[in-house]
């Protein structure tokens, strides 16, 4: 097993100074307050200034994103504002919206606040559903020409060869997990194969933490999007799946409120929704490379001690045979 110590990273060099001055040299007149706001993959603040209001920063993981890829990110939020798609996306400074300082890349956001949507109110359901489907018919426009596709390779046999390449698995784990993985991988690739879908731009990660709402009683109030950092093509109903929960009664419940709203304003591929759990199994298989590849990152001990462990792997192994099992079924149908 790797040793998950603190180590040296690029983030320790990113200081409340670092990040005022940053702020400072665009112009904007920092007072000093600065927080942190939860954000395990790049490190985003919210910086008050003189006049009593506040921005966000984010700066991007290094190494993670090229500049063409932020860029567009940035592009295709600025292509959904242009249509009224509720979303945070950064603000142009003098003519930018990619910033670089002291080694970082980052951005400049208007700060908008809310609570996670009440996912078990149908109305709700149906109201991000159209939200979302004007997403994808923005995304649908056009492709990303630098960011990556989500699909078994990327998400899936890249992660498992990385974990094993670099000795992540403890070795009384590793035999009985790769086994399973490679089982998963088989079942999902044939799922992809026998229920082909047409990719486009998407939001990526549109979990409940990434959908901020306001009440509606307020000027814009209703949902708004957040968090672009991982939009990429792949299969529409990606950016569906993440919202159900439950049993499957419950999950066809939500979907069939979700899809009441998506298909006032999109058509959606029914076919898709052969691809959620193996949508379900390529995610799962990422996030532990995920975490793994951020072993190094001064706040990971800290937020992510259990990662490594015997335990953690033999209880990864356990959900891969799981999600092996609910591939074999029938796919939600609404």
């Amino acid at each position: 097993m790797f040793d998950v110590g603190p180590k040296h990273h690029a983030y320790a060099a990113l200081t409340p100074d670092v990040v005022l001055d940053a702020l400072s040299e665009l112009g904007l007149a920092v007072d000093g307050r600065l927080t942190a706001l939860s954000s395990y993959e790049n490190r985003v603040y919210q910086v008050m200034l003189d006049d009593n209001s506040s921005v966000v920063a984010k700066f991007y993981r290094p190494e993670r994103w090229r500049d063409a890829q932020i860029m567009e990110e940035h592009s295709f939020a600025a292509a959904l504002m242009a249509e009224e798609v509720p979303l945070v996306g950064p603000s142009s400074l003098n003519g930018n919206t990619l910033h670089h300082a002291h080694g970082f890349a980052f951005s400049v956001s208007p700060r908008r606040g809310g609570r996670m949507p009440e996912l078990d109110d149908g109305e709700v359901l149906e109201w991000i559903g159209r939200f979302i489907a004007r997403i994808h018919n923005v995304g649908a426009k056009q492709a990303f020409s630098s960011r990556p596709t989500l699909n078994v390779s990327t998400f899936a046999i890249e992660s498992r060869n990385w974990l094993i390449d670099n000795h992540i698995i403890p070795l009384d784990q590793q035999t009985e997990w790769l086994a399973v993985c490679n089982q998963a991988i088989d079942i999902t690739t044939q799922k992809f194969t026998n229920h082909p879908a047409h990719n486009i731009r998407l939001h990526g990660d549109c979990h409940p933490g990434n959908i901020l709402w306001t009440p509606t009683d307020l000027p814009n109030g209703g949902p708004h999007f957040v968090d672009l950092d991982d939009a990429r093509m792949g299969p529409a109903i990606q950016d569906l799946w993440m919202l159900l929960s439950g049993d499957r009664a419950q999950r066809t419940q939500q979907l069939s409120m979700l899809l009441d709203g998506y298909e006032q304003m999109r058509e959606l591929n029914r076919d898709e929704l052969a691809l959620i759990e193996p949508l379900r199994t390529l995610r799962l298989i990422h996030y532990s490379a995920w975490l793994a590849r951020r072993k190094d990152d001064p706040a990971f001990v800290q937020h992510f001690s259990w990662f490594g462990s015997s335990d953690y792997w033999a209880g990864q192994t356990h959900m891969l045979v799981e999600q092996c099992e609910a591939m074999q079924e029938e796919p939600l149908y609404v």
